[in-house]
């Protein structure tokens, strides 16, 4: 299942643009949470056994000490709101890429 936006989200992650993401958090027990975030993928979770494609975000105000990665279905977010601001995939990508969704502009992150 797809986002009414998915084709906006999926601009977003080309042009750089960061994003508001607001969702109903399983570990808040519901609560809704809005998090800003840079758009990484639209993808099955690598480790899950259930291949849903999720929306896979770097969420730069987790208040996660170890992950930042916020990977979500689309039955999960309530909404996702293209900012005017842009973030480096420098700042966060440690690791060696595997991208489901392809893309030129993330320079050696591609």
């Amino acid at each position: 299942m797809e986002l009414s936006n998915h084709d906006e989200i999926i601009t977003a992650i080309h042009d750089l643009a960061e994003v508001h993401v607001s969702f109903r958090s399983k570990e808040d027990g519901g609560a809704i949470l809005t998090r800003r975030c840079a758009p990484m993928d639209f993808a099955p979770r690598a480790r899950a056994n259930d291949k849903t494609p999720c929306y896979h975000f770097w969420d730069f105000e987790s208040d996660s000490p170890r992950n930042h990665v916020l990977s979500l279905p689309a039955s999960q977010i309530l909404s996702v709101r293209v900012l005017n601001s842009t973030f480096d995939p420098s700042a966060f990508v440690t690791w060696t890429p595997n991208w489901f969704v392809t893309r030129s502009t993330w320079g050696s992150y591609n």
